[in-house]
């Protein structure tokens, strides 16, 4: 009897967050004016954070990339042999 409670419990909550969700993505007319001071700082706003999303992106990958290029450069420093380059190839 307790497994049947929390089957029809559990069918509500899942009914609930499917309704929140249709309602979050229904269109509604707002039917209010954004003037050109407020739409520029919203348009700004996004492109800045998009900006930000890719910088951060591109460090992550970036920076490991460059610290692994600066250790294969080392450690061909170090060892010359390391590396193959044609002018060894005589």
């Amino acid at each position: 009897m307790k497994l049947e409670h929390m089957s029809i419990s559990r069918g509500y909550r899942m009914a609930g967050k499917v309704l929140f969700a249709l309602a979050l993505i229904y269109p509604a007319a707002a039917h209010a004016y954004v003037g050109p001071g407020a739409g520029l700082t919203a348009i700004g706003t996004v492109v800045a954070l998009i900006a930000a999303l890719l910088l951060a992106v591109v460090g992550f990958v970036w920076y490991p990339v460059k610290r692994f290029r600066q250790r294969r450069k080392v450690d061909t420093q170090a060892d010359p042999q390391l590396v193959d380059t044609p002018r060894d190839r005589k």
